[in-house]
């Protein structure tokens, strides 16, 4: 057989291989693989459609029954908001992947003028159908309602924050049950908190997230079941303190907690529903980043002595607070002692999966690689991630400062000169749907997120994107949450308010006065650097891609940051106490990540950056 013979032959099989494979698509319309043609990570190849995260989804309340309702579910977009659920579906989604995300399969844009809607016939597990049936979801954004076998079961507004929905009034008779959800978002053209998300994609502005991006997953419990615990850690006194939610208890009911190291059971009280506990951790072993130690904690609801309910937690012990140094300056401080806060400006975006990380391996790497790269804490920028992130900086040791995802960007009047006081008025005049709005959200994430040690500070605004009642909202949070710091508005309009004094400035690293508004506050540079390099074959797209500063090679990438370093080394001692330098990946068309997009380089050497890094934690202070 001649060479051009050959190269016929194998067009021919070329053409007939392709053929197949699109009748047998044809045939089964079920089949999932991703979409679209731009930059995946590795772990997109090892997505299973048939089980996606499969870890149990909630570390801080853990029971034995649960069903994963992660997977292919029937999808359909239609005209209008909400309102009756359609009446056929078009495709498959998966799930837990935002519909316009590669690993979702679809990678199609909703809009405010349509609805996203899922559907899924559920074999509930026969471990559940003998108890409550409660159907959770991880986040969904933005506004849903849940039908459970066409009957409406719930509603929920809210995109980062998760909800709850008891169904058991809703099933049928039989191992099949139907669950639908309608989602409808207005992205960026409504009032909601949306992060980083626009319906026109550009510069430091993102793809969209529509519909479920989290866990989805079903629990068997008892008629009688704790549904919320609240740990709150007092090293001085060696203590925890714990409250405790139950759902339909009955006269009579106690509360059993109990706190563990490994097998030696350390604390434990026996109170009634409803009490407070305090419990006793003498000699408490103190959780940081180089010794991210946790205890193990047990909650049971005991009638007549027997156990109705148990869950299993964790927590840990350990303090963030700020004190004066020798010069009078207010420091931040961990567990009575000067830490320097150092960490990368998180944004936890993917280019495969959007919000989602392909696994929680993936999901877990980002932390373990910031660790190895030196860094102690991350600021987790707009965004909520699902509570296996969270529980991985709890067991790995990075501190974390918390963001509320902003939202409501139009008519902002952002003034950065750093001697702006209340006396001056630049807050954004919100609607009140607006602010009824943010303050249920951030209340709500701030619930969820309470029991998370590793999170030290709340960010209630960044820069003046939707800053509003700056001293108001900032007043309510350190109240709310008094065992946290609270930086009011990083990088935004300044307020004599709040525990934390931060500033933005790119590249180059540089801090507040620290008189400026007497002493009163920690002094804090929270974003610097954008230093940028793409890597050819790991960039969103081939050309306009950007950094704050771009360069041309690694080399020049590592100098450069290097000088920042040891610029940060000399302003500790004058009084700076955190930075956060921009940032741990690419996202999009941005390349000033310490990684590309798709993790698949690290821009720097990890055991340099390690070894420059350490020396800031080492600097003395007097």
């Amino acid at each position: 057989m001649n060479t051009s013979t050959q190269i016929r032959y194998a067009q021919v099989l070329l053409f007939l291989s392709c053929f197949t494979i699109g009748l047998l698509s044809a045939q089964e319309p079920s089949a999932w693989h991703p979409v679209g043609d731009k930059i995946k990570s590795s772990w997109a190849a090892t997505v299973d459609p048939k089980n996606p995260f499969p870890e149990y989804p909630r570390p801080h309340l853990v029971r034995e029954h649960w069903q994963n309702l992660n997977g292919l579910w029937e999808y359909a977009i239609v005209p209008g908001k909400l309102g009756a659920a359609p009446g056929s579906y078009e495709g498959q989604v998966l799930v837990p992947f935002a519909v316009e995300s590669a690993l979702s399969g679809v990678g199609r844009t909703v809009g405010k003028d349509s609805t996203l809607w899922y559907r899924r016939t559920v074999t509930l597990d026969k471990k559940l159908r003998k108890q409550r049936v409660i159907l959770h979801f991880g986040a969904v954004d933005w506004q849903c309602d849940v039908y459970v076998n066409g009957q409406k079961a719930g509603s929920h507004a809210g995109g980062f924050d998760p909800f709850s929905i008891d169904i058991t009034h809703h099933l049928t008779k039989g191992a099949n049950q139907e669950v639908v959800v309608g989602v409808w978002d207005p992205t960026n053209e409504g009032p909601q908190p949306n992060g980083k998300q626009v319906v026109r994609p550009h510069g430091i502005w993102y793809t969209p997230v529509t519909g479920i991006w989290q866990t989805v997953w079903l629990e068997g419990v008892p008629e009688t079941h704790i549904t919320t615990t609240k740990h709150t850690p007092d090293i001085d006194h060696g203590k925890l303190f714990v409250q405790t939610a139950v759902e339909s208890a009955k006269a009579g009911d106690q509360l059993r907690i109990s706190a563990w190291k490994g097998q030696e059971k350390i604390a434990e009280q026996t109170v009634a529903v409803g009490a407070d506990v305090s419990l006793q951790v003498s000699d408490a072993e103190l959780w940081s980043p180089s010794n991210p130690f946790l205890y193990d904690l047990k909650v049971a609801v005991l009638r007549k002595g027997k156990v109705v309910d148990e869950v299993s937690s964790y927590f840990a012990m350990r303090k963030i607070s700020m004190g004066l140094d020798a010069k009078g300056i207010q420091r931040m401080l961990l567990n009575n002692e000067f830490v320097f806060h150092y960490g990368p400006l998180d944004q936890g975006w993917w280019p495969d999966g959007l919000y989602t990380a392909p696994s929680d391996e993936a999901l877990r790497f980002d932390i373990e690689k910031t660790k190895a790269m030196g860094f102690n804490m991350i600021r987790k920028h707009i965004k909520v991630e699902p509570a296996r992130w969270y529980y991985h900086c709890d067991k790995l040791g990075l501190l974390v400062w918390q963001d509320m995802p902003s939202g409501d960007l139009g008519g902002n009047h952002w003034d950065m000169r750093p001697g702006i006081t209340s006396g001056r008025q630049h807050d954004k005049d919100r609607s009140p749907e607006s602010e009824a709005i943010y303050r249920k959200e951030w209340k709500a994430i701030m619930d969820a997120l309470h029991n998370f040690p590793s999170i030290v500070v709340w960010v209630p605004f960044n820069e003046a994107w939707g800053q509003f009642k700056t001293e108001e909202i900032t007043e309510w949070t350190m109240k709310y949450d008094p065992s946290r710091l609270v930086n009011s508005a990083s990088g935004g309009n300044f307020f004599p308010t709040g525990h934390i004094f931060d500033i933005h400035n790119y590249p180059d690293a540089v801090m507040p006065r620290p008189k400026l508004f007497g002493n009163k506050q920690i002094l804090v540079l929270g974003e610097f650097g954008g230093l940028g390099l793409p890597v050819e074959g790991h960039t969103w797209q081939d050309k306009d891609n950007w950094g704050y500063q771009s360069f041309k090679n690694a080399d020049e990438l590592k100098h450069r940051y290097q000088g920042l370093v040891k610029d940060l080394a000399r302003l500790i001692p004058m009084g700076l106490s955190a930075a956060v330098y921009t940032q741990t990946t690419d996202v999009e068309v941005e390349t000033n990540g310490l990684m590309t997009y798709d993790r698949a380089v690290v821009k720097m050497p990890e055991t340099e950056l390690h070894q420059w890094h350490q020396q800031l934690y080492q600097i003395k202070i007097d």
